[in-house]
């Protein structure tokens, strides 16, 4: 295992790799880090991968210097880890926010994404995820909610602040995530749209509308499943599948 701190668009990025063979992408959900991979089949995806597992802006080691964050952002960051490691074109798996960020970077650079898996992604934002959004506080987060994201993100308490604002605001960002079909309609990697059906942020229909919209997508909708449904019982189910799909792609 190795990991490094990159400079690149005024941030810092701290990324972990490990394993041999293709490269894998794995870009973890709002809120989250590089470390939450341990969780949905880690194991299972490094015997068979080079997995590359970064820290979004603003989240975990990596920084974010303006507070802004924006999933095309990420995308333009990510696009430009890939170039650091002379990586000209992989694997991919995004969860949530992950799954977001790899939606832009197949839809402005087509040719660098062989094959993906996107879980809980959405095509932009429903009401029902603003509602939520309005509700995230910032002030008089428990003491538990903190200890858990001090563990996470390395940076000090105001980046996580940052965060939870971050993930307020975006109740009134409307261009960010702003898909249309004919848009996703340029995707050429091969996707696997994984949804919960019980996901409260994104209905199940989403994940439909993404999988009619996808040129070479395939759907496949968890039973009882939340939002990101690949953790705990779903885990190892989760990465047999996806790793069944992306050996029926060719690099």
């Amino acid at each position: 295992m190795k990991t490094e701190t990159v400079h690149l668009n005024g941030i810092e990025m701290f990324v972990e790799t490990d394993g041999s063979g293709e490269p894998l992408l794995l870009l973890h959900g709002g809120g989250g880090c590089h470390e939450d991979w341990m969780y949905p089949g880690r194991e299972e995806l490094v015997r068979e991968y080079s997995l590359i597992a970064p820290d979004a802006r603003g989240h975990g080691r990596s920084t974010s210097p303006t507070r802004t964050i924006t999933h095309r952002q990420c995308a333009v960051d990510t696009l430009a880890l890939l170039d650091h490691l002379n990586i000209a074109r992989c694997k991919a798996i995004g969860l949530s926010m992950g799954g977001n960020i790899l939606l832009h970077m197949a839809t402005m650079q087509p040719e660098r994404i062989a094959a993906m898996a996107v879980v809980s992604a959405t095509m932009y934002f429903p009401e029902q995820a603003r509602a939520i959004m309005r509700q995230v506080p910032i002030e008089g987060q428990p003491a538990s909610e903190w200890e858990v994201m001090r563990k996470r993100h390395r940076h000090g308490d105001d980046q996580i602040v940052a965060l939870w604002e971050w993930q307020r605001g975006m109740k009134d960002s409307y261009d960010d995530m702003n898909f249309t079909p004919p848009h996703l309609n340029k995707i050429t990697a091969s996707t696997l749209i994984v949804y919960g059906d019980r996901d409260f942020l994104y209905p199940v229909e989403m994940g439909v509308e993404m999988y009619r919209a996808i040129p070479r997508a395939a759907l496949w909708i968890v039973p009882n499943g939340g939002h990101g449904p690949v953790f705990g019982d779903n885990a190892s189910q989760f990465a047999m599948t996806a790793l069944t799909f992306f050996r029926s792609v060719p690099l």
